[in-house]
């Protein structure tokens, strides 16, 4: 006879108020992890949130063979992306961008005054995140 499941366990709620943000790096950068399998279970997934301040901007990187999708919360922002960020598009509120493995790229805060809030979901729970050296171009081509 087949075993009975109970899915008590299958679901994890966190609540936002629970989320400690925590600054990584002198930019302005912030993370807030509520989904990986150090601290709720997931197994193969990193959901959580950035946010860059007002003028900041990250650092150009990677996620190595891991895909990442982020969905603009708030804000304006310019992702950049390619060997010397060469590639751009500017998002807002509601747009989704999607990056393939060791895509390199960076976020960039287009308000002086207002942060920008990101929901990130990457398909590892390692978190990483590779820092790469680089002179991006003066004027990236803007593709969307």
């Amino acid at each position: 006879m087949p075993e009975t499941k109970t899915w008590r366990d299958g679901v994890t709620v966190v609540r936002g108020r629970k989320l400690d943000l925590v600054l990584r790096d002198p930019s302005g950068t912030g993370r807030a992890t509520a989904l990986d399998f150090a601290g709720t279970g997931g197994q193969k997934t990193w959901i959580g949130t950035v946010t860059v301040q007002p003028s900041a901007k990250t650092g150009l990187h990677h996620h190595g063979r891991h895909e990442v999708a982020i969905y603009v919360l708030k804000g304006r922002s310019e992702i950049r992306w390619g060997d010397r960020l060469e590639f751009a598009a500017e998002v807002s509120d509601g747009d989704f961008v999607y990056f393939a493995p060791y895509v390199p790229h960076q976020e960039l805060n287009l308000s002086d005054r207002e942060a920008v809030d990101f929901l990130v979901v990457r398909s590892d729970n390692e978190r990483i995140a590779i820092k790469i050296d680089g002179v991006p171009v003066d004027r990236p081509e803007m593709v969307f």
